[in-house]
């Protein structure tokens, strides 16, 4: 993990079209950490792919943390229905960890969620990211029953805005 960086405040963080190349890059790293550390590695393509497409507006975002213009981290949301949404994709680069920024990515989606209308925002999460799930569950989200089939998925969560 890394020291937390001064330069921490001058990460920025945007919505970005899905398709970016920095977008992508993030996507990548994200998919070959999850393939490290899930049991049984990761194949985005069974049951779990994001098409670009439902991270567009207006049928979602997707955002892409950059500090001294290199992406760092990443984050989507996607919207379910007229209310709700699901958030996506939260990554953070290893050398960026430390500094708040998935928790940062978290505060832009939401924000973004709130903006859409929608009055509550769901994830899924795998039971190896222990990290991810202590976050979520400090920022307010409560566990509810699965409200979808993502085969990677054993944790699955609400919050209301």
């Amino acid at each position: 993990m890394a020291t937390p960086d001064p330069n921490a405040d001058e990460v920025r963080i945007s919505i970005e079209p899905a398709s970016s190349a920095d977008a992508n890059w993030c996507l990548r790293q994200y998919q070959e950490e999850l393939a490290r550390r899930f049991d049984n590695g990761f194949d985005p393509s069974t049951g779990n792919s994001l098409d670009p497409a439902d991270v567009t507006p207006p049928r979602g975002w997707f955002v892409v943390a950059k500090m001294g213009g290199r992406a760092v981290g990443c984050g989507a949301l996607k919207r379910l229905d007229g209310t709700s949404g699901e958030i996506k994709r939260v990554w953070v680069a290893d050398d960026a960890r430390g500094m708040r920024l998935a928790s940062r990515i978290m505060d832009r989606l939401e924000e973004i969620s709130a903006e859409a209308g929608f009055e509550k925002v769901l994830l899924d999460t795998n039971r190896a990211l222990t990290e991810a799930r202590a976050m979520y569950l400090k920022r307010g989200y409560a566990e509810i029953a699965p409200y979808n089939d993502n085969p990677y998925a054993h944790h699955w969560f609400e919050k209301r805005l």
